[in-house]
Formats: C-alpha cells, sequence, structure tokens
C-alpha cells in the first residue's frame, strides 16, 4: 500500500447522560443569547459573552458555552464548537455539560450529533495524531428523564457513526480506495454487525450478468469494478438504497479540468452514506428490510476506456447512447435500479450519488436535490433530513423534458439537452420501473471547503443520517 490511512471507522467522542457530575471534571454552563446563563453559572463574569451558538470560553476551571437561540441546530453547533475547543492542546479531554430545564430530547439528539462529529478528523500523516477528546457527560437534575435523554444520545451517536463512516470511506485517498478496497472494507464491518450480510461480485460476474454501464465506466481502469450488495432483515417493509460508488472520476475521456480533479476521491460519497446507513440500521436492529448496492468503478482514461458515442447495454437489455464519459454516474446507477428492480422487489427504491455539478447552481454547497414523482415521498425524505439535520429540497420531474431522453440510436440518450440535474434524474426514471422511487443528488453537500456546524471540511458524510432516518420513519 502507498500510503497509510487513519483506522476505519474513526472512533468518536463517547456520549453519556447522567444526574451526577464527575469530581475533578470541568463543568460546562450554557449560555443562550442575552447572555443567560444555565445552571452553575453562579459566579461567572458574563462581559464578553454573547452566547453565540459554538462559542466556547475558559473560565479557569469552569467553561461557558452558547447555544445560541435555543434552536435544534444552534445545538448541533453548540456540541461541534465544544468539542472543538475541548481538542485544543491544554484543554481538558473531558466535560460534564449541565444541561438547562428545557433540555429534551430533540436538544439531545442535537447536542450530542454535534459533539460527536464536530472534532471528526481525517489526516494521512506521519506524525503523531493529536489527542482526542474522550468523553462528555450530559448532566440532568430531572430524574426520570434520565432514560429518554440517554435513548436520544443513543441514537443521535449511531446517526453520527454513519455520518463519520461516510466521511472515512470518502475521505480515503484514491491510491487506496479502489473498487476492491471499497467493497471488501464495507464487507468486513458488515461482518462484525450481526444480522447484516455482505456479498461482492466482481468483474467475472458483472460480465455474466450483463452490468454494461458498470463494465463500460471501470473498463478504462487497471483495478476492475466490483458490485456490493449489503442485506439486512426479512420481515416488513423492502427498502433498497442504491449508492454511487465511483471511486475515482478522471470524466474519462470527456476528462475534467485539472482543478478540482483531486476532489474526485469523493465521488463514491452515495455509495459511502448507503454502506454507512446499513451498517447504523443493523445495530440499532430496527424492524425493517433494507438492502443496499453500491455499483463500485474507477472511471479513468485508457485506450480500454469507453467512448463518446458508445452504445451500452444495461442490465435488463435497456441501452443508452453514450454522449459525456463524464456522466459515469448515471450509467452505474442505472444497472443497480434495474437489478434492484428485477430482482429484489422493493417498496421503496432510493438512489443517492454526487451527480451533477447542476444541482450545486441550483441549490447550493449545503443542500441535496430530491427528484421522485411522488410529493409524498419526497416529503418524507425532506422530513427525515430535518429531523437528522440534513437539508433537502424537491426538485421538478419536467415533463416537456421527457422526450429528450430518447435517442435515435438507442433506447436512452445519456446526456439529454436541458436543465443537467432534471434530465440525469429523468434518465434514471426510467429504470427505476413502477416502483415508489427517490432520486437523491448530493453534488452540493457531500463535500465542504470549510467548517461549519458540525460539519469539517472534506467529505461531510451528507445523506447517511436522512437514510437511516427513512429506515426509522418505515419500520414503526
Amino acid at each position: 500500500m502507498a500510503s497509510t490511512v487513519p483506522s476505519v471507522p474513526t472512533k468518536l467522542v463517547d456520549v453519556e447522560v447522567a444526574t451526577t457530575a464527575r469530581r475533578n471534571v470541568p463543568a460546562v454552563v450554557l449560555v443562550s443569547t442575552g447572555p443567560a446563563l444555565g445552571p452553575g453559572g453562579d459566579g461567572i463574569d458574563v462581559s464578553g459573552l454573547t452566547g453565540k451558538a459554538g462559542e466556547a470560553v475558559r473560565h479557569d476551571e469552569t467553561w461557558t458555552l452558547g447555544v445560541g437561540t435555543g434552536s435544534l441546530a444552534d445545538h448541533r453547533a453548540a456540541g461541534a464548537g465544544l468539542v472543538r475547543a475541548l481538542s485544543g492542546d491544554d484543554a481538558p479531554k473531558t466535560a460534564d455539560v449541565l444541561l438547562t430545564p428545557d433540555f429534551d430530547a430533540g436538544k439531545v439528539r442535537a447536542f450530542v450529533l454535534g459533539a460527536a462529529l464536530g472534532g471528526y478528523r481525517f489526516k494521512v500523516t506521519g506524525e503523531e495524531a493529536p489527542k482526542r477528546v474522550g468523553s462528555l457527560r450530559l448532566i440532568t437534575a430531572d430524574d426520570g428523564f434520565e432514560e429518554v435523554l440517554t435513548s436520544a444520545a443513543l441514537k443521535a451517536h449511531a446517526l453520527a457513526t454513519a455520518t463519520a463512516l461516510t466521511r472515512d470511506l470518502a475521505n480515503t485517498p484514491s491510491n487506496v480506495k479502489d473498487p476492491r478496497w471499497l467493497t471488501t472494507t464495507a464487507a468486513r464491518l458488515a461482518d462484525r454487525v450481526d444480522g447484516l450480510s455482505a456479498t461482492v461480485r466482481d468483474e467475472k460476474w458483472l460480465a455474466q450478468q450483463g452490468f454494461g454501464g458498470v463494465l463500460a465506466v471501470g473498463g478504462g481502469s487497471a483495478r476492475p469494478p466490483r458490485f456490493l450488495e449489503l442485506t439486512y432483515g426479512t420481515t416488513g417493509p423492502h427498502l433498497v438504497f442504491v449508492g454511487k460508488g465511483i471511486t475515482f472520476d478522471t470524466g474519462g475521456i470527456s476528462v475534467k479540468p485539472a482543478d478540482g480533479m483531486h476532489l474526485m476521491r469523493t465521488d463514491m460519497a452515495g455509495g459511502g452514506a448507503v454502506i454507512g446507513a446499513l451498517l447504523a440500521v443493523a445495530r440499532r436492529r430496527l424492524p425493517v428490510r433494507v438492502t443496499g448496492l453500491v455499483p463500485c468503478a474507477e472511471n479513468h482514461v485508457s485506450g480500454s476506456a469507453y467512448r463518446p458515442g458508445d452504445v451500452v447495454r444495461h442490465y435488463g437489455g435497456a441501452t443508452t447512447e453514450v454522449t459525456n464519459t463524464d456522466a459515469e454516474g448515471r450509467m452505474v446507477l442505472a444497472d443497480a435500479l434495474a437489478y434492484a428492480v428485477k430482482n429484489l422487489k422493493p417498496d421503496l427504491l432510493v438512489d443517492v450519488a454526487t451527480l451533477t455539478g447542476a444541482m450545486k447552481v441550483s441549490l447550493g454547497l449545503r443542500t441535496g436535490g430530491v427528484f421522485s414523482p411522488s410529493a409524498e415521498l419526497a416529503a418524507e425524505v425532506v422530513e427525515a433530513g430535518a429531523n437528522v439535520g440534513e437539508q433537502w429540497w424537491r426538485m421538478p420531474l419536467l415533463e416537456e423534458h421527457v422526450s429528450a431522453v430518447a435517442s435515435e440510436i438507442a433506447d436512452y440518450k445519456q446526456c439529454p439537452p436541458g436543465p443537467g440535474g432534471i434530465t440525469a434524474a429523468l434518465f434514471l426514471q426510467k429504470f427505476a420501473g413502477d416502483v415508489p422511487w427517490a432520486h437523491l443528488d448530493i453534488a452540493g453537500p457531500a463535500r465542504s471547503e470549510k467548517v461549519y456546524d458540525e460539519v469539517v471540511a472534506g467529505a461531510t458524510g451528507f445523506g447517511a443520517r436522512t437514510l437511516v432516518e427513512l429506515a426509522e420513519k418505515y419500520s414503526r
């Protein structure tokens, strides 16, 4: 291996709820905008404090932490801000947070999510790793509420673990992460979780089964494609999550500009979200049946790369006219969607992918796009995301662009003219059959160039928590 990457998965800060504080452990007093001090704030000098979410200030052996106006987003930012402050060289690596009386389960989930993810770090280095924050204890004065808050904290930590694993997989450099590494790593992690099984198929199986899209995209690389299938549960509604697993994307013959190409190590963030979500669903033992499919390939430039003008036959027989080899994500997703419809008989089919740059223009870098012919399903995705701190916006499947998906020399055209995010979704819809289906385009929020709230620079892990929350909704 050319480089040694951090161990996967990254260990996150431990968080517990209790009614008693620990001895010789710093206390954290919460401050709302004003600033108004929570319990334990007697004698603290409030001059200079704003109460802004995430503002952590040390006062000898006590800390104050701003929670803003008290919204869930502010509590996520507060948890993240505290862990980042405690990560300093001379800072303690543990603390007791004195909760205010209005701290309900929702605020605990938000705070723990921020705390668990705010200190995330992934760096390939020969230096000694900095000492991480070990644990936080949330102190509640209400004995009868401890169990409720503990349950909320455990759920939040499970969601954070799914997000962090997605970040790990996406951040891993592509000289290490090829289709084989990604699928075998996922299978190794799945083997540790009761009730979750993993099957990895190689390029020979893909050829026998007719996965023409995956084989075409992966044909230009010396590192062949793989197909990952994760299976959990045997009863309840059957949900199938499909994630794009392009471990590096040069654009192929339609090569990308050099600027920004290094970020294409995260082009499998959708597949990472599916892997992270399946592990979380299994660990939480949700009473639902979920299958995760991740078609994996490296889109490279070589004499064996697929070409603009090629006609590719997908799983199930439908054909696609290739017009741009940099639109590779929809090629591999088409195979996986068709496989799911024919073999898995899902009650719900959701694909997630860093699919189109057009979505960055449409929605920016912090909001994912939801495409679905069902207003009800789109609303479920948006609500699931809101519950776990991920923002989505429903996009239209415009009827006037449907005809553009047709090709003169094949069944479908890979890159129809028109608005790129919408036409890509219309192409994928052809492979979803009559199954309730949603396409989630995370090209914008899957990566970040700066730190904000619980997000750090690099892969964000966006989408994993929404998939887990969606599975939980269908398990009720």
